[in-house]
Formats: C-alpha cells, sequence, structure tokens
C-alpha cells in the first residue's frame, strides 16, 4: 500500500487517492500518525526538545543546525 509523505497509508488506485487527499484538504477526514508512541511519550520528548533548546547557546544550536543542514544536501 502507498504511504503519505508522513508514513500513512494511501489507497493504491489513483481516484481512490485522490478522493482521500480532497476530503483530507477539505477537512471531511482527519488522517494520524501512528508511529508506535503513546501521547503521553510524544509529549514527553517534545518537552526534552524545547529544554534541551533552552540550555544550548545560540552558537551552538546553529551549529547544529548547519550540520544537519549538510547532511540533508549532501544527498
Amino acid at each position: 500500500m502507498p504511504k503519505g509523505p508522513r508514513g500513512e497509508k494511501r489507497p493504491a488506485d489513483v481516484v481512490s487517492n485522490a478522493i482521500k487527499v480532497a476530503r483530507l484538504a477539505v477537512g471531511d477526514e482527519t488522517e494520524t500518525l501512528k508511529d508506535g508512541k503513546s501521547a503521553a511519550a510524544q509529549e514527553l520528548g517534545s518537552k526534552g526538545g524545547r529544554a534541551r533548546m533552552r540550555k544550548l547557546s545560540p552558537e551552538r544550536r546553529a551549529e547544529i543546525a548547519k550540520k544537519a543542514a549538510e547532511k540533508r544536501w549532501k544527498k
């Protein structure tokens, strides 16, 4: 089965996929990402990310961002 940009399951045929995407765009359907994590784990993870951001200096955050961008563009 084809997957969307974040791993969502989508219909295999073109017409069904177009209808699904249209319903998502209009808001008639919602699509949830199931990555195996509970809502509590996701919330704690986001809190940890914010705490790390506050702890790092702006220069160190810039270094990390540059390194990540280099990795993305290297592909």
